[in-house]
Order: structure tokens, then C-alpha cells, then sequence
């Protein structure tokens, strides 16, 4: 899992007929210790209901497509969860 910040809405009027019904969400990636944004940002999948500045956990790859319930979905970031805090004890 990755935490990422959402910054932005993906809207696509013609996609993939497997995305049909899914809010499209852009995120900034952020370190975990500092939260600083890092990198790239990345397109997920969000069926939680996140919104803008919105503090997110996401995953990547093939475990993305395990979190819906139809996993013949074509994509590869889904959010996973709404951040409340993160703790950082050094």
C-alpha cells in the first residue's frame, strides 16, 4: 500500500466498458514520513467515496483489481482506504 494525496477528477466519457460506473480520481504519491509528494501522480479507481485533498491509501498492480467486486476490471491503482492520521514515531 502507498499513500497518496487526491489532487484532481479523471473524467472519460468513452472508456472501457468494465470502468462504466467508476469515479476516476488523480493522486499525488507521498512519502510516508515526510508527505511531501513524490514522483509521479497516478489515476485510481476510488469506490469509497474520497474526495479532493483527500489523504488516501492505494495499491498498485494486480492486488488493485482484488479490491472490487468485479476483478476483470481493467485498471491498475484503486484507493483502499481514507487516511484520518498518520503517526510517524521515530
Amino acid at each position: 500500500m502507498r499513500l497518496g494525496r487526491v489532487v484532481g477528477t479523471v473524467v472519460a466519457t468513452r472508456k472501457n466498458e468494465s470502468l462504466v460506473g467508476f469515479k476516476l480520481l488523480v493522486l499525488d504519491v507521498l512519502d510516508a514520513v515526510t508527505g511531501a509528494p513524490v514522483g509521479d501522480r497516478v489515476v485510481a479507481v476510488d469506490d469509497l467515496g474520497a474526495g479532493v485533498c483527500d489523504t488516501v491509501l492505494y495499491v498498485t498492480g494486480g492486488g488493485s483489481r482484488v479490491t472490487l467486486e468485479n476483478r476483470s476490471v481493467a485498471i491498475d491503482a484503486a484507493i483502499v482506504g481514507i487516511v484520518d492520521t498518520v503517526d510517524i514515531h521515530e
